[in-house]
């Protein structure tokens, strides 16, 4: 996956936008104002493109073992709650956005009720 696709899939989803809130290479897409990925564009531009995907706990330590070196604890981020998976390695593409489905879902069902309400409408 591409950053450009990367970009492309996640806007396409409800209630997302795009910003820079840490520094001028860290592109963080959220939900409602929720952060739900992560990525590092220095990284990317270095040849090694990966993200950061907020996870369920029991399921990210499953994935690790799964994708063993593809897929590791978030990189400056709550371990037990984030992943990184580098996007380049033997992850297949439809499995890297089931990740991202999981990610957008798991933020956008702990937003405010009106949060959600709101999601609903868009």
């Amino acid at each position: 996956m591409f950053i450009d696709e990367l970009q492309a899939y996640c806007m396409a989803k409800k209630g997302v936008t795009e910003e820079f809130p840490f520094d001028e290479v860290t592109l963080v897409f959220k939900v409602m104002g929720k952060m739900f990925c992560l990525a590092g564009l220095d990284r990317w531009e270095r040849g090694e493109p990966s993200i950061n995907l907020k996870c369920d706990p029991t399921k990210a330590i499953e994935l690790r073992e799964q994708y063993d070196g593809t897929v590791i604890g978030g990189f400056h981020s709550n371990k037990k709650h984030w992943n990184t998976i580098f996007t380049d390695r033997d992850m297949p593409v439809s499995e890297l956005k089931k990740w991202i489905d999981h990610s957008y879902d798991l933020v956008a069902a702990k937003l405010t009720r009106k949060d959600r309400d709101l999601l609903k409408t868009l």
